[in-house]
């Protein structure tokens, strides 16, 4: 597991709350993992946007992604689900 990924048993509890899953209304997002943790991995390394690493895409199409998914309360439900976790350092 990398230093900033999300464990297994946390991904499989967030998945089908996202948008963009298969069978999901609207587009299919291109891999919702990697730009959670693209997400977690910019504020848990507390670097600038311009920083994050190329594996994760595009900075900017990760920004406005973030942007768009807390507008929505996307971000907010993830967040509680993974709080419900006791063994959790978010």
């Amino acid at each position: 597991m990398r230093r900033y990924s999300l464990r297994d048993d946390q991904w499989e509890r967030i998945k089908d709350i996202l948008p963009g899953r298969e069978g999901y209304v609207g587009g299919t997002a291109a891999d919702n993992r990697l730009f959670v943790e693209a997400v977690l991995y910019r504020y848990r390394a507390g670097i600038p946007w311009r920083d994050l690493p190329a594996r994760f895409g595009d900075w900017k199409n990760v920004h406005r992604r973030l942007r768009r998914w807390c507008e929505s309360g996307v971000i907010e439900r993830i967040f509680r689900y993974l709080a419900a976790d006791h063994d959790n350092e978010y």
